[in-house]
């Protein structure tokens, strides 16, 4: 009682501070409009334009840090939308939640400023009386950068501990109300935070556009030809018959997080398939759920490309073009086959949840060939989702693996096809408990099913590899000798990771091998299945079944390998691991009972077995991230030297770098420098430090751009790359470290940091067209 006569009085005292903050703001600024923004004013002619002006400004400073689901305090600067939306206090990714959240998507589960403000979001422009001077007193998002320009950074290179750079930092996410104390107490946190304040140039762009009302002048309508497409594509989309409406819910629920382009548009516009109200003609209505499988509600849902309107950010950007050809496979993946839809199952979470339930009727290898055809698109999806944020989320995973597929065309695919049908009960997945999941009760029962499964497949397997047909490397996919999907290469930065295609870098210590289920469950678990405002059991839940899956993609690749070789390789890529986990790859729990048919002759069948993958898609290995595709031996000769630098001074380098190597009058050229730290093994939850092994750390240097989250810019000319290479060699503390940045890198605080960011973007948007995307700052040292 007495607990609850507290809350209530701490509620009470809250609630009167609001109210006596708001009366404040009435008198000074005039009544709040919740509503003032929800019809944008056009700007006025000749006045300062959203589009021409200001977005490029705020793309370029705000949206490197201000952008997707870890924008701080969820204030995406990326759309006119996304500003007038505001910012919460509200966190989306938050491990100790033990209820789900309201999701808040923007142009999802709102469309209306003044609906944001019911969902607790506060106004970052002026919603009181419009006038110049309230429009700018009354603005967070302008007194966030007067606050900047009244107190720039301090003149040191490296930013005091009042600065605050970690992932997880407290978010003070000030209000109107709030801001002039916030003001008092945080001199130096005006924005861009931690980082050079604006041009003055910049700073009056926007300070004229904030002034006159932040007018929205919308996006050009896409060209004919791109308009005639979309119309094809939504026509072919919302057939009538069951079986192409079972094959276009299939295409949306592996697609929705995608930017689809139209492969003659040169300017790449992005859309974004959605589930509508409303038929195509119509303006869109969006359907919002949780989850792409999720009941819409409605009798019929129309598929609907619609314009992506926020920022490309690299961290978030998956293309996949649309064609005629594209068009073309999917007819005949989906709808030339014979195959009879009786009837679309139901949105119910158990059964939905479960492609191999859902999607029964269309040919598994029909689905496999669809996801192999992408398959660097797909796994992106499991990187560049909503899932990959922090470190809890990716320490199931090595820092760099090499990942395989098998062959459709082989027994395998048939084999794959049986095993799905036969056990698509007993692949229920974590979000079949849904975002509020009890944690213990769900893994137990999950523990359970993957034994069940693992022993039905190598019932099977045995049935098939034991006889006429061996484990070869045909059973490996070749692209069909043209796709170079065919072999991906994963990284993991800590708490973020990237996948390109090829085989980069030197050998890894682990790869995986992907069959259709494995696939299938995958997408599901980390995509289409998972909730970022999920409670901690469905995290956790979500985390811990992707051991399984690691391991099964693992298994699969010692399976090539001599039966004596793979327990010794199973216990070094496991090394401290209980015997328990080690069953799941080759032991009680999976035995790995076939024998490999093919012909080793090394003391190292892992190497061997490489070599010989590498052999056989050669012709359709992707080749950009190579060094040996750096023509100017005075420049690749020392790169080689830097990516041959082993062991613990690694360990003082940052996770995900960009090295911008200056040679006038060439223009600068960049190369990404990706350190892999190497473990004992991955699967002990939260203690990732104890399974370090510093020894064993390895960098790995490409031309061009992996990663999406630098953590620092190194800058040297071709004469100083062996001194730069020599400096990490030789770190071994923290002061080390300090003096190689003193001399090498770009820091935060360099009054040059906007210009060398402007000139990375730009390098990186002509060395990759169609993929890049603005990188983001948000994990940038202060060292």
């Amino acid at each position: 009682m007495r607990s609850t006569s507290l809350a209530l009085l701490v509620a009470c005292v809250a609630g009167c501070a609001t109210l006596t903050q708001d009366s404040l703001l009435d008198q000074r600024f005039g009544p709040a409009d919740p509503s003032r923004f929800d019809r944008p004013a056009t700007p006025p002619p000749g006045g300062v334009s959203y589009q021409r002006d200001v977005r490029p400004v705020l793309e370029n400073r705000c949206v490197v840090c201000h952008g997707c689901y870890d924008a701080p305090c969820q204030l995406k600067l990326g759309s006119w939308e996304g500003i007038a939306r505001g910012a919460t206090k509200a966190l989306v990714y938050d491990g100790t939640r033990l209820l789900e959240a309201p999701p808040t998507r923007l142009f999802v589960d709102a469309q209306l400023p003044s609906q944001w403000r019911q969902k607790d979001f506060h106004p970052v422009l002026n919603e009181r009386t419009p006038t110049p001077e309230n429009n700018l007193a009354a603005s967070v998002l302008y007194r966030s950068l007067a606050l900047k320009k009244a107190h720039p950074l301090p003149d040191e290179p490296v930013l005091s501990g009042a600065f605050d750079f970690s992932l997880d930092r407290a978010q003070t996410c000030a209000r109107l109300g709030e801001f002039d104390a916030y003001e008092r107490d945080h001199p130096l946190a005006g924005m861009p935070y931690g980082l050079p304040g604006l041009a003055p140039r910049e700073l009056d762009v926007v300070t004229r556009w904030l002034a006159t009302g932040a007018p929205f002048d919308a996006a050009p309508a896409p060209p004919a030809h791109v308009a005639r497409q979309v119309k094809d594509w939504e026509q072919f989309l919302n057939g009538s018959s069951l079986k192409e409406q079972l094959m276009s819910r299939y295409l949306y629920e592996h697609l929705f997080l995608g930017h689809l382009v139209f492969e003659d548009d040169a300017h790449h516009q992005s859309f974004r398939l959605v589930r509508s109200t409303t038929a195509p003609g119509n303006p869109v209505v969006p359907v919002a759920t949780r989850r792409p499988y999720e009941d819409p509600g409605v009798a019929r849902v129309y598929y609907r490309l619609e314009p992506e309107r926020e920022t490309i950010l690299a961290k978030t950007h998956m293309p996949y073009r649309l064609s005629a050809q594209r068009m073309a496979k999917y007819r005949g993946w989906f709808l030339d086959p014979a195959y009879a839809v009786q009837a679309l199952l139901s949105y119910g979470d158990e059964q939905a949840s479960n492609p191999f339930l859902t999607f029964a009727a269309i040919p598994p290898e029909s689905r496999y060939r669809f996801l192999l055809d992408e398959a660097e698109f797909f796994i992106m999806n499991f990187i560049k989702g909503p899932v990959c944020r922090g470190q809890m989320a990716l320490d199931v995973i090595q820092d760099r693996f090499w990942v395989f597929f098998m062959d459709p065309k082989s027994g395998s695919g048939a084999a794959d096809a049986e095993l799905a049908a036969r056990l698509a009960s007993k692949m229920r997945l974590p979000a079949s408990y849904g975002s509020d999941s009890p944690a213990l009760f769900a893994w137990l029962e999950m523990a359970r099913q993957e034994s069940d499964f693992l022993a039905a497949k190598n019932a099977l397997l045995t049935q098939r590899y034991g006889g006429v047909q061996k484990v070869d490397l045909p059973l490996i996919w070749d692209g069909d000798g043209r796709n170079p999907n065919a072999a991906l290469t994963v990284f993991r930065h800590f708490d973020s990771a990237s996948v390109v295609k090829g085989l980069v870098g030197e050998p890894p210590e682990t790869a995986w091998v992907i069959g259709y289920p494995l696939f299938e469950r995958i997408y599901y678990l980390l995509v289409a299945g998972y909730d970022p405002y999920g409670n901690i059991g469905h995290q956790l839940n979500s985390r811990l079944y992707m051991d399984f899956l690691r391991m099964e993609g693992e298994s699969n690749f010692l399976t090539f390998l001599p039966k004596a070789a793979r327990g010794p390789i199973r216990d070094r890529w496991y090394r401290g691991a209980s015997d328990s986990v080690k069953a799941y790859l080759d032991g009680s729990k999976n035995p790995l009972d076939a024998e490999s048919s093919i012909a080793f002759r090394s003391n190292d069948p892992q190497a061997e077995l490489y070599g010989m993958l590498s052999r056989r898609l050669s012709p359709v290995l992707e080749q950009r991230f190579d060094l040996a595709t750096v023509s100017d031996v005075g420049l690749r000769q020392p790169l080689q030297t830097l990516s041959r630098i082993r062991g613990a001074s690694l360990a003082w380098l940052p996770e995900a770098t960009v090295l911008r190597v200056d040679d006038p009058p060439r223009p600068p050229r960049y190369f990404s420098l990706l350190r892999n730290t190497a473990h004992s093994n991955v699967t002990h939850l939260m203690k990732e430090k104890a399974e370090l092994l510093p020894a064993e750390n390895t960098l790995t240097v490409v031309p061009g751009f992996i990663g999406a989250y630098p953590n620092a810019i190194y800058r040297a000319t071709p004469a100083q790359l062996a001194d730069f290479a020599r400096a990490i060699q030789g770190l071994a503390s923290e002061a080390d470290y300090r003096a190689l940045a003193s001399r090498f890198a770009i820091r935060r605080t360099n009054p040059g940091f906007w210009a060398a960011s402007d000139a990375l973007m730009q390098a990186y948007a002509q060395w990759s067209p169609l993929e890049a995307g603005l990188l983001d700052y948000n994990r940038l040292e202060n060292r």
